[in-house]
């Protein structure tokens, strides 16, 4: 009978060498009871015994005389005393001749114990029993051995330290040299995405594969051997978008239909289908996971993000190649099924009647329900605009009665609406062609509204302009009082403001600045309104809304009209005139040279006790050079060198006016729309001579150029000038409303009789939250809207009057703390917490802590707010009931963190780097139990 040979190859040799020469230093024959392997390369190699280098030459003979020939030859070949010769070969001991032997060490063949060799690679002492009869992993680990050998281990080499090895060498698992591995089922679906690792499983002996696979099963889970197949088919690429496809045909209505499709897509690769729903169920499982990650990471476009959508996006291909996809399209996890939650959305928003709003407010909380819907922020973000806009639209259009009133209500409403049309008409991301005409559709419908509103604004500026003026401003901010109004104030006692025009700001730009700008060390403020809710300040523009005359009004604390020479010289005299000193920057002067942010005269400027002025005209050139194009978004970035001035203010302690001299209108028409044919054309807005259709005739104290009389254009389709990105000087809302938005840095001065403006507060409803309905208190007049053709405005026609204009509705509409009070009698939230016995004892150990009519007024308004608002309308709401100012909102939100959080539970806390404060309604009832009863 033959008995097979174990199967040598170099790295069991020089094993063997390194043992046995050292007992046999002049030993230059070493005979072998095993084959040499022969899918070795080189059969001569050098093998280092007690540090000095040995010659090996190994020859495997399956004959007598081959053997004795081999040993003849090594003498007679010239062969230097340290070289050794290893035969190898299938001839027994017994018919070796003596002499022969005489040379060999230990003058027989030596066996070849796989098992003991292993054991000296990892420097063990002895071998997991398990191991010794595994001939396939005891081979493999003398295969595999990295160039700089195995880690070393201690006693005992476990079978589980030694697959973990293996699979760190074979596989890329983990890392070899520390045999550490920390494997799960993440690990290995990322694994299959990796360029080589499926290819250097689908290599290994089908032996070495069912070993390493039952490992995997055991460890990982019952996904891995189906993510092992598919590997060993070449496939492994597709494990993780197979698994989620599973997933997704699985939890389909039709999922029994689906069953056949996925067995054709698995192949032999599906076991049975009693294994595909773990599969499935380990795979979706690690998607979430790298979801999260990804949004975790925060870049729109990062890695984390493309791995993810890499997958998912190959799920859907192999979808449409099953069949499968009208199977899935409903998945919570499929960009397919993300688009047709979008489809979804986009159908409600053209429905019409009482239910639309709902429709479409469903909708979106359907897309905002997929999990995709973070990684396509983009997308999900212009879908919640066009829903907000969808709400805009079902309330009763606004009626105010004076100018003053609708400038107000464009800051406040409207021109958050002008702010959701540019959003939109940037399209969406997805480039769909069906969301794409929704919103198309529904811009038209927006401007439509808006159409009528600046058709009722240009009536009440035409009536008014005639005998308004700074004695008679008929409740009217003008602009030429902006600085006596909103930087005076911040003046006073020493302060110095940094007044920042940023010429051409309309007032979706500013809310939209002003939003990105809460929360990042800075604190908005408004003059406080005894019995009102505070708001911006909106002022009116000089007429024609041009820089010309608005800006240098604006600067100069009086009408006039001039260049920068008389904006210079009026704001050196305003401040003159209240014993300050002043300084103006234009364009070019406050940018600084290579290599710095800003001039050092500017710098300069700042850090004197002077008031400083920087006009920055970035969205009026971008008007010119076509930067805006149909877009009306602009972000704090967008705006050159906006940040560096507002970091360079808050690191001088400077309070901050952002203001524009007019704002502007955007040209969203079709291209090649050619201006309009008219005479006495003086700008792209603006003429003299009689009113046509879309214009009104402005005259009066507040024209300051043509004789005190002009036609300008309140429809935003008109212009009388070449094509360009946006225009002004026309009498439309967004041409004429300023913006004001006042800041201090966080924890600054507030001057007396200004108060803190929560972003909760300068939101509209109907951009908030879903579920608004129209405000009962306006009563739509008939006959209000868009001008029939030809319609031309003077200031003639009567202007129509509601009680209340919407954004006063809206303000009234919003939460405090005592819509949080409950029934008469009732203890609101906040009261049953601060007469807690447990608050009472915490409160003795919290040095200067809010007064109780403080921290109820804070927790009713969280309560009522669901447990989510911004620090300053926690502060606000403080301020309210106690009257006491809250000038650091983020510090009163940790003082209320000290107060509450007993023991370190998180009963309040901020997040989101600080923008909200969060209230867990749960454990304060926990921590706080209030006793009917007690005091």
């Amino acid at each position: 009978m033959t008995i097979a040979r174990p199967v040598a190859g170099r790295r069991a040799i020089e094993v063997l060498l390194k043992a046995e020469l050292k007992e046999a230093p002049d030993s230059r024959l070493v005979l072998v009871d095993a084959v040499w392997d022969s899918a070795e390369p080189q059969t001569d190699f050098t093998v280092t015994v007690d540090g000095e280098p040995r010659r090996v030459r190994v020859s495997d003979q399956h004959a007598p005389l081959g053997v004795t020939e081999a040993w003849h030859r090594h003498l007679a070949g010239g062969a230097g005393e340290d070289s050794v010769l290893v035969v190898t070969g299938t001839v027994p001991a017994d018919q070796l001749g003596l002499d022969l032997r005489a040379h060999a060490v230990r003058r027989h063949p030596l066996p070849v114990d796989r098992a003991e060799i292993v054991a000296q690679l990892f420097e063990a002492a002895d071998l997991d029993p398990q191991m010794l009869g595994e001939h396939w992993l005891l081979e493999a680990l003398l295969q595999a051995e990295p160039l700089d050998g195995w880690p070393r281990v201690g006693n005992v080499l476990t079978r589980d330290r030694a697959v973990r090895a293996l699979l760190g060498a074979r596989l890329g698992l983990g890392d070899p040299a520390s045999g550490t591995l920390d494997l799960d089922a993440d690990a290995l679906f990322a694994w299959t995405r990796t360029p080589a690792g499926p290819a250097l499983y689908a290599a290994l002996s089908k032996e070495e594969q069912q070993g390493l696979g039952a490992w995997l099963g055991r460890t990982v889970g019952p996904a891995a051997p189906t993510l092992l197949a598919l590997a060993a088919e070449g496939r492994g690429s597709d494990a993780l978008p197979l698994g989620v496809l599973a997933s997704a045909a699985l939890g389909s209505r039709s999922s029994d239909a689906a069953g056949f499709a996925l067995g054709t897509l698995f192949g032999p690769a599906l076991a049975s289908f009693d294994t595909l729903r773990p599969f499935a169920e380990a795979a979706t499982g690690v998607l979430t996971r790298w979801i999260a990650q990804a949004e975790g990471a925060g870049a729109p476009a990062g890695p984390a993000r493309s791995r993810v959508l890499g997958v998912l996006e190959r799920a859907d291909r192999l979808a449409a190649d099953a069949r499968l996809t009208e199977l899935v399209r409903g998945d919570r996890l499929l960009p397919s099924g993300y688009l047709g939650r979008l489809r979804a959305l986009a159908a409600c928003l053209g429905a019409r009647g009482e239910g639309a709003t709902a429709l479409a407010e469903s909708a979106l909380r359907d897309l905002e329900a997929h999990q995709l819907a973070a990684l396509f922020a983009e997308s999900t973000e212009t879908a919640r605009t066009a829903v907000r806009l969808t709400r805009w639209l079902a309330t009763e259009p606004a009626r105010p009665a004076t100018v003053a009133q609708a400038v107000q209500e464009h800051l406040a409403s409207s021109g958050w609406a002008d702010l959701a049309i540019g959003v939109l008409a940037e399209g969406d991301a997805s480039r769909d062609p069906a969301v794409g005409e929704a919103y198309r559709r529904l811009i038209g419908a927006a401007r439509e509204r808006r159409t009528g509103l600046d058709a009722h604004f240009a009536r009440l500026l035409a009536s008014w302009a005639e005998t308004a003026c700074q004695h008679a401003t008929g409740g009217a901010l003008l602009i030429e009082d902006v600085l006596a109004r909103a930087a005076a104030p911040l003046a006073q006692g020493g302060g110095r403001p940094l007044i920042l025009i940023l010429d051409g700001m309309s007032a979706d730009i500013a809310v939209r600045v002003a939003g990105e700008l809460s929360g990042r060390a800075w604190t908005e403020i408004v003059p406080a309104v005894p019995g009102a809710r505070p708001l911006r300040q909106a002022a009116v523009s000089m007429l024609p809304s041009v820089t010309r005359v608005s800006r240098a009004s604006l600067l100069s604390g009086r009408p006039c009209e001039g260049g920068q020479g008389a904006e210079r010289t009026g704001f050196t005299a305003f401040w003159r005139k209240r014993h300050r000193g002043a300084h103006l920057f234009h364009k070019g002067a406050y940018e600084g040279p290579l290599g710095h942010r800003l001039d050092s005269q500017v710098l300069d400027a700042l850090a004197s006790d002077d008031i400083v002025a920087v006009v920055v005209n970035t969205i009026d050139d971008a008007l010119a050079d076509g930067r805006e194009g149909t877009s009306g978004r602009w972000g704090l970035s967008d705006i050159g060198k906006l940040p560096d001035l507002l970091n360079a203010a808050r690191d001088y302690g400077r309070p901050v006016v952002l203001v524009s001299d007019h704002g502007h209108v955007v040209d969203r028409t079709e291209r090649g729309h050619p201006p309009a044919d008219a005479t006495g054309v003086r700008g792209a807005r603006w003429r003299t001579g009689d009113p046509g259709d879309g214009e009104v005739a402005l005259a009066g104290p507040r024209v300051l150029t043509d004789g005190r009389r002009i036609t300008a254009a309140w429809r935003d389709d008109l212009r009388y000038t070449a094509r360009q990105a946006g225009y002004h000087g026309g009498a439309a809302l967004a041409e004429v409303t300023v913006p004001v938005i006042t800041l201090v840095p966080l924890g600054g001065a507030v001057p007396s009789g200004w108060v803190l403006l929560p972003p909760e507060s300068a939101e509209p409803m109907w951009w908030q939250k879903s579920g608004m309905t129209a405000a009962p208190d306006v009563e739509p007049a008939s006959g209000f809207g868009i001008p029939a053709a030809g319609a031309a405005l003077t200031g003639s026609a009567p202007a129509a009057v509601s009680r209340e204009s919407a954004s006063e509705v809206v303000l009234k509409d919003t939460v405090t703390p005592s819509a949080a009070t409950g029934s008469r009698g009732a203890l609101t939230l906040g009261r049953r917490t601060t007469r807690s016995a447990a608050y009472r004892a915490q409160r003795e150990f919290v040095r200067a802590a809010p007064p109780d009519k403080a921290v109820e007024a804070a927790l009713d308004a969280l309560d009522a707010a669901g447990g989510k608002l911004s620090p300053g309308a926690v502060a606000a709401a403080a301020q309210a009931a106690t009257g006491r100012s809250q000038r650091n909102p983020a510090r009163f939100a940790t003082m209320l963190e000290r107060l509450l959080n007993i023991d370190g539970y998180p009963v309040l806390r901020l997040v989101e780097s600080g923008r909200t404060v969060q209230l867990d309604r749960a454990l304060l009832g926990q921590q706080f139990p209030f006793q009917e009863g007690t005091a």
